[in-house]
């Protein structure tokens, strides 16, 4: 899908905001990238549910979109690493939120989070509370 399919004109922040993190896994990518250099092969353990196909074509978008840095390494074989840009790092906010919610949903139906997604005690003040 071209990059002017994929993104639609938009005015609402909601939208704009969801049509660059809005992808299957990409809320995931950023979280795993979140204050760490990672490479293709750790990405996809990981992220296990995406196919490499579908990690791949996450990661292309999110490079796109400015939210991620994608460094190639000329070397045998081939060194691939990911890490957050300024921009995608801004979003940190919006995913600690993702998770606290999710916690607390999961909790409420009797559940524990129980995945790769770790989550830093430390990571905000509402954090620090708990």
């Amino acid at each position: 899908m071209e990059e002017s399919n994929r993104k639609k004109q938009t005015r609402c922040p909601v939208s704009a905001t969801l049509d660059i993190i809005g992808g299957k896994y990409k809320a995931h990518i950023l979280w795993q990238l979140t204050d760490k250099t990672l490479r293709f092969s750790r990405l996809k353990k990981l992220v296990p549910a995406a196919t490499p196909k579908m990690l791949t074509q996450q990661l292309r978008e999110l490079e796109g979109d400015g939210l991620l840095t994608r460094t190639v390494y000329a070397v045998v074989p081939p060194k691939v690493e990911y890490r957050l840009t300024p921009k995608g790092r801004a979003l940190r906010p919006i995913l600690d939120a993702m998770y606290h919610f999710g916690a607390k949903l999961l909790q409420e139906n009797g559940l524990e989070p129980d995945c790769t997604m770790v989550h830093d005690r430390n990571c905000c003040d509402s954090c620090k509370k708990d």
